[in-house]
This record gives C-alpha cells, sequence and structure tokens, in this order.
C-alpha cells in the first residue's frame, strides 16, 4: 500500500513542482527588491527581510509571490510607523517600476505587483522577543527563523502536497472566508510528522481540541486547561514561537473534520482526484424547485450591495449579520422558526444571507400565556399590560391556572418582519446589533427575494452564486 501511495504522490509532485523558469524569475525579482529595500529602509534605521513560501521552497506553480517585511525601530510611535512603512513601501515598488495600492489589515501596507510578482511590502517591528510583540505581524520573523532552523529542503515536497491536498479540497488558508489551514500550519504538521503521508494518518486519529506541541511547552496533564484556553478551537497547534499562541485557531470545526475525511479518504483509496480542485456547475431551476417541493421549507434571500472592507472584516460581519437576522425572527414574540442559514459574497457586486424557514408564516392570532392566577403582583402586571391593549382579540381569560389572552399578530410572515426590521436608518441598524459596515450598506437599500425565478436571475448574473446554492442543498458527509 506504500508504494501505492508513493506512485501517487510523485505524480502529483510532478504537477505541482514550480517550472525552473518560475522559480528563476521569483527569486531574480525578490533579489533585486531585496537590495532596493535595503537602501530604502536603511533611512530609517530598519531592516527588511522577505518572508513567506519562498524562504522555504514550499510554494505552489502559480502563486509568484513573496512578503516583504520592513522592521522599523520599537521606538517609532503608531501613526509615524505607519506613514513610514507606507512611504518605503510606495518608494521601493516606484523604484522597481512596480504598480502598487495601499491594503489594510492591522496595519495599512503596499501591495503590488513587479514583473509579474505578487509583493507584499509590510511595516512591522523590530522586536527581540514574542513578549515584546506590539502587532500580530512582529511575530512573522520569528516564525522564518525557526522555520529556517527546523524544516530542512528535504521536507519541502511534502509541504506542497499537504499545501496542494488542502487546497483542492478547499480548506487551504486561514483568512476569515476559508477558516482552513495556514501555510505556517501546513510546515509546522510537517515538522512534527515528517511526512505528508504520516499527517493523514494522525489526522485520521485527532478528536477536536487536539493539542499539538512540537516544543513540549505544556505537559500533557496541561492540555485539559489548554483546551479552555482555546476554547471551542477545533486544532490547537501550540506557536513553536510563542506558547501563548494557537497556530491553528482559523480552522473551523467543519474544516477539522472535513480534514479527517479527506484524509481517510486518502489513506483508503489513494487517487490523483484528492489533488485536483473539483469543478461544479451551478445550480438549474428545475433542482431549486424540486428540492424546495422535497424540503417544504420557504427560502428567503436578503440581497444587499457588499460594503467596500477587505475580505477579512466583510466574512465575519457577514456571519454576523445572518446570526443577528435569525435572532430577530426567532425572539419570542414573533414565535418564526429558521432552519438553517449560510451566507455568500463575491466581495465586489452581491452579498447574499439565505434563510431556510421550518416555520416562515403564522395564523393572524397568537396566544399568550401570563402567570397563575394565584401570583397576585404578576397578574397585576400583565392584566394591567393587555387589558387596553389595541391588538387584543380575546381575554384576558382563564386557563387552568393561567391568565391567557389571545393577540392580533403584528407581522405573520418572515418577510413582513426582516422588512420592517431592515428598513430602518443606519443608526437604528447599528443599534438594533446590524455590524457597521452592513448596516452602512443595509440602509442604502437591500432586496428579500423568495421567488425562485429571481433566485435564478442571480446565479445567471453570478455563476458562484448557483454553485452555493447547488452546495447548501447537497452539504458535505463529514463521517
Amino acid at each position: 500500500m506504500v508504494k501505492n501511495y508513493q506512485k501517487i504522490l510523485n505524480g502529483v509532485l510532478k504537477d505541482i513542482r514550480p517550472k525552473p523558469e518560475e522559480k528563476k524569475l521569483l527569486h531574480s525579482v525578490a533579489k533585486k527588491v531585496f537590495s532596493v529595500a535595503k537602501k530604502e529602509a536603511r533611512k530609517y534605521k530598519a531592516k527588511p527581510l522577505i518572508a513567506g513560501s519562498i524562504t522555504r521552497d514550499t510554494w505552489l506553480p502559480g502563486k509568484i509571490e513573496f512578503d516583504l517585511f520592513i522592521m522599523f525601530p520599537t521606538k517609532l510611535s503608531g501613526k509615524k510607523f505607519e506613514e513610514t512603512g507606507l512611504k518605503v513601501g510606495k518608494a521601493i515598488f516606484e523604484k522597481m517600476e512596480g504598480s502598487w495600492k495601499i491594503e489594510y489589515a492591522q496595519h495599512p501596507y503596499v501591495s503590488g505587483k513587479i514583473y509579474g510578482v505578487e509583493i507584499d511590502i509590510v511595516p512591522s517591528y523590530n522586536v527581540k522577543s514574542a513578549e515584546q510583540l506590539k502587532s500580530a505581524v512582529d511575530r512573522t520573523p520569528f516564525h522564518v527563523k525557526y522555520l529556517e532552523k527546523h524544516l530542512p529542503l528535504k521536507l519541502s515536497d511534502q509541504v506542497r502536497l499537504l499545501k496542494q491536498f488542502l487546497t483542492a479540497n478547499g480548506i487551504y488558508g486561514a483568512d476569515a472566508k476559508t477558516e482552513g489551514f495556514s501555510g505556517y500550519l501546513c510546515e509546522l504538521l510537517i515538522i512534527r510528522y515528517k511526512k505528508f503521508v504520516s499527517v493523514l494518518q494522525n489526522a485520521v486519529k485527532m478528536m477536536p481540541a487536539e493539542v499539538i506541541d512540537i516544543e513540549k511547552f505544556y505537559k500533557k496533564e496541561e492540555h485539559k486547561k489548554l483546551r479552555q484556553q482555546f476554547k471551542d478551537q477545533a486544532l490547537i497547534m501550540i506557536d513553536p514561537t510563542d506558547k501563548t499562541r494557537n497556530v491553528g485557531a482559523a480552522v473551523s470545526a467543519k474544516n477539522f473534520f472535513k480534514f479527517k475525511k479527506i484524509s481517510s479518504e486518502f489513506l483508503a483509496n489513494p487517487s490523483y482526484e484528492l489533488f485536483s480542485q473539483r469543478s461544479y456547475s451551478p445550480i438549474t431551476e428545475n433542482d431549486l424547485i424540486l428540492n424546495q417541493m422535497q424540503r417544504r421549507t420557504e427560502l428567503i434571500l436578503v440581497r444587499f450591495n457588499p460594503p467596500k472592507v477587505v475580505p477579512d472584516i466583510l466574512w465575519p460581519q457577514l456571519r454576523r449579520f445572518s446570526e443577528r437576522l435569525q435572532s430577530i425572527l426567532e425572539e419570542t414574540q414573533y414565535e418564526f422558526k429558521v432552519l438553517r442559514r449560510d451566507e455568500y459574497t463575491d466581495e465586489k457586486n452581491m452579498a447574499v444571507v439565505l434563510l431556510e424557514m421550518e416555520v416562515s408564516k403564522l395564523p393572524s392570532v397568537q396566544k399568550r400565556i401570563g402567570p397563575k392566577v394565584f401570583d397576585i403582583d404578576d397578574s397585576e402586571r400583565f392584566l394591567k399590560k393587555y387589558k387596553s391593549n389595541k391588538l387584543l382579540l380575546a381575554g384576558p381569560f382563564v386557563e387552568g391556572d393561567n391568565w391567557v389572552v389571545e393577540m392580533q399578530r403584528k407581522f405573520m410572515t418572515a418577510r413582513e418582519k426582516l422588512t420592517d426590521s431592515l428598513k430602518d436608518d443606519v443608526k437604528i441598524l447599528k443599534a438594533k446589533g446590524i455590524p457597521n459596515h452592513i448596516a452602512n450598506e443595509i440602509a442604502k437599500g437591500f432586496e428579500i427575494i423568495l421567488e425562485s425565478s429571481r433566485m435564478m436571475e442571480l446565479v445567471k448574473e453570478d455563476k458562484g452564486f448557483g454553485i452555493f446554492l447547488k452546495k447548501y442543498f447537497n452539504p458535505e458527509n463529514l463521517i
């Protein structure tokens, strides 16, 4: 069986090793950029550092890119630090005749292309230890040094195999959209288990909140405490350069189990297919209608323009918005029920929250059960509240030992409730718990869609949305 693995893996490696011309271009540009960066950084007593998979030769073909960190003295103030970082970044791109733009993460940075190579020039602080970190990016130099020491070049192909395996299955990347495995996490897994196949063999046995501690900072009996520290994190990989950090924090529970599933599949039946990205076709109108008929639920889409923010801000806000819509519908006085929900955005023109309703229509009358008649104080409050209510249909009357009223519902459909909740101005939307950037866009306009024909119009506009709908009705079996 091992030979069978190796035959497959050798074939995969032929496809995922960068071509000589790609390597030559990347290293040539990196060398020139580093030379220019040294001169520009020196003006501010800073030092450049090249980071990313280029330094370990673990990059995949087509990913012709690297990060350049400009490490400034820690005495540089916050505003001055940002201004100087951007100034150095722009100067490097301009001297290399590249194109650039300013992007935003924890700090603004300069991103662009030089001779076709994608480069992020990121300002950071030149700190001496992980305890002195002033921002998240300051730890990158420690990662670079650790990997240089512990990840020999002979293991580069093992990292490539793991990255390609995860990429093909949609779980490579620690960004907010993917919620998967970072490049650094892949490299640490190979350092720990040495071979790609060994990583998969161990993945199959992993339990949620698995603790992997390469440097053995913690004793086994301390792992229970670690699980409390990193509560609700599916994979705990202790950062060997900072024992207080979980490198696997981004990995969602869903992607943790997907990794176990695909690992098991490969070990049982090794194949090239698991290293190739699967192609999906958008949902057809017939399939959409058939799914709705079979499920007897109502699908509601809330569509709006996505805010112009970076994806790592957009996706968490979109998920929080989706969660907030469910909680609004399920408030006790409304009694609607969401079966399942999901979110989609192309990050440019369309954002959608999908709500599949278990209960989306209600009768016009609502029964409200009050306190027992023996609870004098509570009864007085209940009777006072309802006896002159304009929406009162019947009561107050006694049923068993309880006061009861029957009220006219304000909203009989989930669509009416959503429309009412989202029609307010931006200040009220934010007060209702709608995330800031989303609230700004909702205040400009939104669309609530129940009709299959309109959903299919969106599918024609955006193939990605059609694939999203198809996957929604066919969630992966992770067992």
